[in-house]
C-alpha cells in the first residue's frame, strides 16, 4: 500500500484535524450498508417479537430512531460533512442464534462524499434504541458487531466485507 493510501485524509501535514474539501469531487452515486447485533435473553426476545415490552413497538421505534440518526450524523460526528441523503432504511430481524435483533442499516445519496458514517450511524443508534426500550426486561443486553458491510461509489470505488 503506497504512503498516499496510508495517510489519515482528516489530519493535515501538522497533525491538526480539519474537515476535508470535497468541493472539487465528481458527485457520484454513493451507498453504505452497515450493522449491528444486540445480543439479549431469549424471553426477552419473545417479548420484543410479540410487542409486550413496556415501553411499546420496540422494532418499529429503533428503525425510525435509525433513520433519524443518519440524518444528524454531521452533529455527531467531528469533521462529517452534513449530507442530503436521499435514502435511510432500517431492518431489523430476529436472530434465534444470538438470540437477539440484527440491524441492517443502508444509506444512500448522490454527492462528493460517502455515506458509511450514517450507515454505522443509523446502525447504532438503533442498537442503543432497542436496549433503552428493553432494559426493563433484560439490563444485561449485549450491543456489538457494528461493522460497515459494504459501499459503492466515489473515487475509492466498490468494496464489500468478506463475510
Amino acid at each position: 500500500m503506497t504512503e498516499s493510501k496510508q495517510r489519515l485524509t482528516h489530519i493535515d501535514a501538522t497533525g491538526e484535524a480539519h474537515m476535508v474539501d470535497v468541493g472539487e469531487k465528481v458527485d457520484t452515486v454513493r451507498v453504505a450498508v452497515a450493522e449491528g447485533v444486540i445480543r439479549m435473553k431469549p424471553d426477552t426476545l419473545t417479548l420484543i417479537l410479540e410487542g409486550n415490552a413496556k415501553k411499546g413497538d420496540v422494532i418499529g421505534t429503533a428503525r425510525l430512531a435509525g433513520i433519524m440518526a443518519a440524518k444528524q450524523t454531521a452533529n455527531l460526528i467531528p469533521l462529517c460533512h452534513p449530507l442530503m441523503l436521499t435514502k435511510v432504511s432500517v431492518e431489523i430481524e430476529a436472530d434465534h442464534d444470538l438470540p437477539g435483533l440484527r440491524v441492517t442499516a443502508t444509506a444512500k445519496l448522490t454527492g462528493k462524499t460517502g455515506v458509511e458514517m450514517e450507515a454505522l450511524t443509523a446502525a447504532s443508534i438503533a442498537c442503543l434504541t432497542i436496549y433503552d426500550m428493553a432494559k426493563a426486561a433484560d439490563k444485561g443486553m449485549e450491543i456489538g458487531g457494528i461493522r460497515l458491510l459494504e459501499k459503492s461509489g466515489g473515487k475509492s470505488g466498490d468494496w464489500s466485507r468478506q463475510r
